[in-house]
């Protein structure tokens, strides 16, 4: 059977590879210890499955309008003026099937073969492909823990050519948890301002989950930049709602209303009780959010003692989202090998770093519980020795 050529180059994801391995290893009777899921182990908050229930018996079953609920929209541009300062209307809002669905609806409006995408690494494993399958080429800058795993305006600079046409950023950071401060924000922004041809989106998923006073700010609203900046975001990890396959791009009219038409005949709508449940979540009290955040900022400093202690592992701080990014080059051996040897030696999953394209690292993820935590460093750091030795 012959595919489209548009696949070859595309890999597929490690993490829902890895997640998916240590399902399996469970069903058969296996312990795992599973750090690789980027999945709040939070049960959604029950006022939001409420008024999803509530929508349901209502009757709200239906199609609904390709852009998303006018009353979501409404409510989206009203949460991006309060908490970021933007002055978007319902207009240039539309609601997704995700996160992922955002970025990848404003990638087949924006780019084609022939353009360019800068993507920091590492990355989001879903950057470089989602280019890729609109035909543009993904022009990776790597980073570096000196640096914070942020690029830097010189970096940006240099990869900037006549074919640059996007600029992804992802502020609080996956896989790193790296938070670019409003300085460094602003300083990436005076770079592009020089560049009118270059468009940004700005993954903004993690927001509300910063820790140690850091906070979030959204590139948009530096005032050069507002009216070619996009911003993709959802309701996954902020609330817990990862099954419930909502997001939202914000932006310029036009992209909107060129975004829309391409759902219009992907995926018609997004689910409309399910919309019912992200209104309240946006329009509700914010305490579950912060209870959640606090929640992981207790898991953080757990994790990054135990990680930060294994004798080989160089493990930066993160200031945002619920990832680890330790680096294992000193072990000389690969991500892959390191997290394959790792989930049969001792039942702990991990993310090896080549999917996020740094093959030195790995990442874990502290959005589980405790004692899930615990065991796997303490599996994890009998293993690293074990390598140290050998």
């Amino acid at each position: 059977m012959s595919l489209a050529a548009r696949l070859r180059p595309i890999t597929p994801s490690l993490t829902l590879s890895v997640s998916s391995q240590a399902k399996a290893m469970r069903a058969a009777g296996q312990p795992v210890w599973d750090l690789s899921a980027g999945e709040p182990d939070f049960d959604t908050p029950e006022a939001i499955k409420a008024a999803a229930k509530l929508a349901l018996d209502r009757g709200m079953t239906k199609y609904g309008p390709a852009a998303g609920l006018p009353e979501l929209r409404a409510a989206l541009a009203a949460k991006l003026k309060q908490d970021n300062g933007l002055p978007y209307t319902s207009d240039q809002v539309m609601v997704t099937n995700g996160g992922k669905h955002a970025l990848f609806n404003l990638m087949m409006v924006l780019l084609e073969a022939g353009d360019e995408a800068i993507i920091p690494s590492p990355y989001w494993v879903s950057y470089p492909e989602m280019v890729k399958l609109v035909g543009a080429t993904p022009i990776l800058v790597p980073t570096n823990v000196g640096h914070d795993y942020k690029i830097t305006p010189t970096q940006l600079a240099a990869a900037i050519t006549p074919q640059t046409k996007l600029f992804v950023l992802n502020s609080p950071g996956n896989p790193t948890g790296s938070v670019y401060t409003p300085d460094e924000i602003q300083a990436l922004a005076a770079v592009l301002a020089q560049h009118p041809q270059v468009w940004v989106v700005s993954d903004e998923i993690y927001e509300k989950i910063c820790y140690d006073g850091a906070l979030h700010f959204s590139i948009a609203a530096c005032p050069e930049l507002y009216d070619r900046t996009l911003i993709a975001n959802g309701f996954a990890k902020a609330y817990s709602m990862t099954g419930w396959r909502v997001g939202y791009l914000a932006g310029p009219k036009e992209v909107i209303a060129a975004a829309t038409v391409v759902q219009g005949h992907s995926t018609s709508n997004v689910c409309t009780f399910a919309q019912s449940g992200a209104i309240a979540a946006v329009t509700g009290s914010q305490d579950c959010v912060a209870a959640m955040t606090a929640a992981f900022a207790e898991r953080r400093e757990a994790i990054y003692a135990r990680v930060h202690a294994i004798p080989g592992l160089i493990c930066p701080k993160p200031t945002g989202a619920f990832y680890l990014f330790p680096d294992i080059s000193a072990l000389g051996i690969d991500s892959q090998t390191f997290c394959a040897k790792l989930l049969q030696e001792e039942g702990v999953a991990l993310v090896p770093g080549i999917a996020f394209g740094a093959d030195t690292n790995i990442r874990l993820s502290y959005a589980t519980d405790r004692q899930t935590i615990d065991e796997a460093c303490d599996r994890l750091h009998q293993f690293v020795l074990r390598q140290s030795r050998s």
